[in-house]
């Protein structure tokens, strides 16, 4: 079994995420474009500061008398909405978190966001490693029952 994170993370480049300063709109816009329903926000620093789902906008939209485009995705930001982990996190803990959400950000000791593990990664790792131990597991058990029916 893998002993890092850096194996399933999905690397910053490669995710899309949102600037903290970006304004609702712009945020709202680029989800319904790309179809996300969660994305990750960090500051202009790179360091992670929480992530933005659907109905967050939604909520804004509802509850706000500002017009979207005078208000900062910043403030809509939950605290502990989809917390991240960092890079020397054990899988335990990581897959434990990746059972709360679809993904897990991952920050250095910085708080610099450089990353996510998927839920979606850590099943397909977890697949193949069940289909590898499968024939090993079918063949102790059938070594034990012929031993216990002799």
């Amino acid at each position: 079994m893998v002993e890092n994170v850096l194996l399933f993370l999905k690397p910053k480049d490669d995710v899309s995420f949102f600037y903290d300063n970006l304004s609702v709109q712009d945020g709202l816009d680029y989800m319904k474009q790309h179809a996300f329903t969660s994305m990750p926000v960090i500051n202009k620093s790179g360091e992670y500061v929480g992530s933005i789902s659907e109905g967050d906008f939604l909520w804004h939209i509802l509850v706000s008398d500002k017009p979207t485009t005078q208000t900062q995705l910043s403030k809509l930001i939950r605290k502990d909405y989809i917390p991240a982990c960092t890079i020397d996190v054990s899988l335990e803990d990581l897959f434990q978190q990746s059972l709360k959400q679809n993904y897990v950000p991952i920050v250095d000791d910085r708080n610099i966001f450089i990353g996510i593990v998927t839920r979606q990664a850590i099943l397909a790792y977890l697949m193949k490693e069940a289909a590898q131990i499968e024939p090993i597991v079918r063949k102790e058990i059938e070594k034990q029952n012929k031993i216990e029916s002799a």
